[in-house]
């Protein structure tokens, strides 16, 4: 089958090294976002994928839009590909460029359509607290996430998992998923399923109001913005800006999801437990783990952060190195 790969980030990347190691597919090239530009030296970047496809030696289109890009487009056309394969590319594909190959647009989203329809979703499902996600393939058509679905595969969520964890599961699991479902649509193995939009969610954009860390909310809605939206969720100490990396939520009702190696003894638990403060307050330093922090429901454990011009440390080191006492506040980011 001959394919065209539309697609940018590093949560793309093993998609198309799926595709150009299979014998069953001949990979005419890729189109991924102009360089941008990053870093200290503010140096132009290409993407993961246009630094994959550069290293097998592919051709590169690179069109600030796609849609709009006369050149582009018609050499599109005249590649006359089986299927165009989308996997987080970053643009809006017109119908013009829906309807050019044969088996039409097959895209791979991070969610189990129709919940999480939109840029972030698997920043959103963490969010949300959800204890399962997954992969879904399915045929693009001109609305968001809205195309008929083709195949599905589900991997749960652990209390700990952040997005960036899952979001290196999801990519392979995708390849993977991407493979079985071309092999399937060309042979007319697959039947395309209409979505149910009455249960449709959305997961948009992520805004920097999403970023700051209310105190008077439970432990557990906190952990997951923080697991979520890692590493940009910011709270406040001494008047400094302090980004927390990870957390665990505490209680009788967490710890049985908890790693093995995460070591709160009966006797600091019991201690700790009957702690009681304000939202934002240390209640309790726990030795080689770090700051307990009352919630508006629960109590949080801090397990890394960040203060601004530093590096990222364990919660513990910070407690330490800033001699953090009981009492202290940690106030709403951004305040």
């Amino acid at each position: 089958m001959n394919v065209i790969f539309f697609g940018t980030p590093q949560f793309a990347v093993p998609t198309l090294e799926r595709l150009i190691n299979h014998s069953e597919f001949n990979v005419l090239g890729v189109v991924t976002q102009p360089d941008k530009r990053r870093g200290r030296g503010n140096k132009l970047s290409p993407s993961p994928i246009k630094t994959l496809a550069l290293t097998h030696q592919l051709h590169v289109w690179q069109p600030k839009r796609v849609k709009k890009h006369t050149e582009t487009l018609s050499q599109l056309k005249q590649a006359e590909a089986d299927v165009f394969v989308v996997v987080a590319y970053g643009q809006i594909l017109s119908q013009e460029i829906l309807d050019m190959p044969r088996l039409g647009c097959v895209n791979v989203h991070g969610s189990l359509l129709p919940k999480y329809r939109g840029a972030a979703p698997i920043q959103w499902c963490l969010y949300q607290g959800e204890t399962e996600t997954g992969i879904t393939t399915m045929l693009m058509d001109a609305g968001m996430d809205t195309g008929p679905m083709l195949l599905k595969a589900h991997t749960p969520i652990g209390l700990l998992d952040d997005a960036h964890q899952l979001a290196v599961r999801l990519s392979d699991l995708g390849a993977d998923l991407l493979i079985e479902t071309l092999l399937k649509l060309n042979q007319g193995d697959v039947q395309p399923i209409a979505q149910d939009n009455s249960q449709a969610t959305y997961a948009p954009l992520i805004q920097k109001s999403d970023y700051a860390v209310d105190w008077s909310q439970s432990a557990i809605e906190i952990h997951n913005q923080i697991r979520g939206f890692i590493p940009n969720c910011v709270a406040s100490f001494r008047d400094q800006s302090l980004k927390i990396l990870a957390t665990a939520p505490l209680g009788e009702a967490y710890f049985p999801q908890l790693p093995t190696d995460f070591k709160i003894s009966e006797q600091q638990w019991l201690s700790v437990k009957e702690a009681s403060g304000h939202p934002g307050e240390v209640v309790s330093i726990i030795k080689g783990m770090g700051p307990i922090i009352q919630t508006g429901e629960g109590l949080l454990l801090l397990r890394e952060v960040k203060l601004a011009g530093k590096r990222a440390q364990s919660a513990w080191d910070f407690a330490n190195g800033m001699r953090v006492a009981g009492g202290e506040i940690l106030a709403r980011g951004g305040d």
